[in-house]
C-alpha cells in the first residue's frame, strides 16, 4: 500500500509545481528584498483575524442579544451562518480567481477588505445591519486565505514549504485557542470591541504588507463563474433558512417547503454546471478518488457538529447559567487550546505508525465522547468542571480528525490539484458549519422553562454526537490506504 510524507497532513494546499522565489522584490524596490520568514509573520496575520473572529464571535453572540432588545435566536444565527456561508461559496471563487493577479495584491485587499468591515460590525445599529458587514467580513476572509498560502508557496523553497505550512496552521490554531478569552474580556467592556480590535490588526498588516511582501505575479487561470458561486450560495442559504425557520413556521408550511425546494433546485443546477461545463466550479473529477471523497464525506457531519457544539456552550454557560463572557471563554478555552497542541505534537506521529483510519477513528469518538459528556452531566446548577470535561476531549478529537481529513483529502489528489482540492474541502467545511448552527438552533427551539431548555440542549449534544459518528462508515468504506 502506498505510504505518503507526513509533512503534507498539515500542508494540504502544497503545489509542487510553484518554484520557491525566495527574496523577490518588494512593493517595487528593486533594492528592497525580504526573507521567506517575513513574508510568513505578515501573512499569519491573515489567519490569526479570521480565526480569532470565529471564537470571539461564539461568546460574544448573547451580548449582541441583550444589545439589539427583540432579536431572536434565529435572527442571531446568521450573525454566523451569513459568515460561514459567504465565507464558503467564495473560498475557491476568490482562490481560482485570484491566480489571475498578484498574490500580495490580492493578500492586502482581503486585509482591507475584513479590517473595513470589521469596523463596520462595530458600529452597526441592528442585527440586519450587523449580518450584512458580517457577509463582507467573509468575502474578505476568503480572498486572504487561499492568497496567504499563495504567498508561502511562492517563497519558500520545496523542503521548507510543509514546516512553513505547518507553522501557518499552528498560529491559526493559537489564534483560536486565544478567541474566547479574549472575546470574554472584551465582551465584558463592550461587544462591539470584538469587531473593533480587528482594525488596528489590520491596518498595521496593511502597511507592513505594502512595503515588505513581494511582488508574485498571477498566471493565466480560467476565470471562475460567477454564477455557479451564486447558485451554491443560494441553495446552502435557502437550506440554512429553511432549518432555522422551521419552529416559527412548521414543517408543513408552505414557507419551509419553499425553502427546501429552492435549496434543492438552486444546488441542483450548481451540481449541473460542474458535471458539464468546461471550466467547472468544483472539478467533479475531484470526488473520482475514493480518499478524497472520504475526507469530504467525514469532514461534512464533522464540521456540521463542530458549528453546533461552539454556539451551544457558549449560549448555555451564558443563557442558562448566567456566567459571563469571560468566565464562558475561560471554560471554553481548553478545547480550542489542545487542537493545536495535538495536531502538532501528537496526530502525526500517530498517523506515521498507525494509518489514517485509525487517527480519523479516535478523533470523531473524542469529540462525540465530549458532546455525550455534556448530554449526561450538565444541569441547571452551574459547574465549570462539566464544561471542561467535554471541552477536553472535543478538542483533542478535533486536533485529532481536522488535519489528518485535511492531509488525506489533498495528499491523495496529484500535486497540480493540492491547492483546488484543499480548497473544495474548506468550502464543505465552512458550509455545514452553517447546517450544524442551523439544525442546534432548531433543536433548541423556544424552550418555556430552564428544564424545558436543558431538555433541548440535552437532545441537541445527543443529536449532533450522533451526526459526529455518521463520519464513522466513510471512514472506514473510503479512507483505506494507511497515511504517514
Amino acid at each position: 500500500m502506498n505510504k505518503i510524507d507526513a509533512t503534507r497532513l498539515f500542508s494540504p494546499a502544497i503545489d509542487a509545481g510553484v518554484d520557491a522565489a525566495p527574496g523577490l522584490l518588494i512593493g517595487g524596490s528593486s533594492a528592497s528584498r525580504t526573507s521567506p520568514n517575513a513574508v510568513l509573520a505578515i501573512v499569519c496575520v491573515g489567519i490569526c483575524l479570521a480565526n480569532l473572529d470565529l471564537f470571539i464571535v461564539n461568546v460574544g453572540l448573547p451580548s449582541i442579544a441583550r444589545d439589539f432588545s427583540g432579536a431572536s435566536l434565529q435572527d442571531m444565527s446568521w450573525i454566523l451562518n451569513g459568515y460561514a456561508i459567504i465565507y464558503a461559496a467564495l473560498l475557491v471563487f476568490f482562490g481560482r480567481l485570484a491566480e489571475r493577479h498578484r498574490r500580495d495584491q490580492s493578500f492586502l485587499l482581503g486585509v482591507a477588505l475584513f479590517t473595513a468591515a470589521s469596523a463596520a460590525c462595530s458600529a452597526a445599529d441592528s442585527v440586519e445591519a450587523l449580518v450584512a458587514f458580517r457577509l463582507v467580513q467573509a468575502a474578505g476572509a476568503a480572498l486572504m486565505t487561499p492568497t496567504s498560502l499563495g504567498l508561502l508557496l511562492a517563497v519558500f523553497p520545496p523542503d521548507r514549504r510543509g514546516s512553513a505550512v505547518r507553522t501557518w496552521t499552528a498560529i491559526g490554531g493559537l489564534a483560536a485557542a486565544l478567541g474566547p478569552v479574549v472575546g470574554g474580556l472584551l465582551v465584558t467592556l463592550n461587544w462591539r470591541l470584538i469587531f473593533l480590535v480587528n482594525v488596528p490588526i489590520g491596518l498595521v498588516a496593511l502597511l507592513i504588507g505594502w512595503r515588505k511582501l513581494p511582488q508574485i505575479p498571477g498566471h493565466g487561470a480560467p476565470r471562475p463563474s460567477l454564477w455557479a458561486a451564486a447558485l451554491v450560495t443560494g441553495g446552502i442559504g435557502a437550506l440554512t433558512f429553511g432549518i432555522v425557520k422551521v419552529n416559527d413556521w412548521g414543517w408543513a408550511s408552505p414557507g419551509i417547503g419553499a425553502s427546501f425546494a429552492a435549496s434543492a433546485v438552486l444546488l441542483g443546477l450548481f451540481t449541473s454546471h460542474c458535471l458539464r461545463s468546461s471550466n467547472p466550479f468544483v472539478d467533479p473529477s475531484l470526488f473520482r478518488n475514493p480518499q478524497f471523497t472520504g475526507a469530504v464525506l467525514v469532514m461534512a457531519p464533522y464540521s456540521a457538529a463542530f458549528g453546533a457544539m461552539l454556539l451551544s456552550i457558549a449560549l448555555w454557560e451564558q443563557t442558562a447559567w448566567g456566567w459571563s463572557a469571560l468566565k464562558t471563554g475561560l471554560a471554553i478555552a481548553p478545547g480550542p487550546l489542545l487542537v493545536p497542541i495535538t495536531s502538532l505534537l501528537v496526530a502525526g506521529r500517530l498517523i506515521h505508525r498507525f494509518g489514517a483510519t485509525p487517527v480519523v477513528t479516535a478523533g470523531i469518538f473524542f469529540f462525540a465522547a465530549g458532546l455525550m459528556s455534556w448530554a449526561i452531566l450538565i444541569g441547571l446548577e452551574p459547574n465549570a468542571a462539566l464544561v471542561v470535561i467535554g471541552m477536553v476531549p472535543t478538542g483533542i478529537g478535533v486536533g485529532l480528525a481536522f488535519p489528518t481529513l485535511m492531509g488525506v483529502g489533498a495528499s491523495a489528489l496529484p500535486p497540480s490539484a493540492f491547492a483546488t482540492g484543499s480548497g473544495v474541502i474548506n468550502m464543505i467545511r465552512q458550509a455545514a458549519l452553517a447546517v450544524g448552527v442551523a439544525i442546534f438552533v432548531a433543536i433548541i427551539g423556544l424552550p418555556t422553562s430552564p428544564a424545558a431548555r436543558l431538555a433541548s440542549f440535552h437532545r441537541g449534544w445527543w443529536i449532533m454526537a450522533a451526526i459526529t459518528a455518521l463520519g464513522l462508515v466513510p471512514t472506514f468504506l473510503l479512507i483505506r490506504r494507511p497515511v504517514r
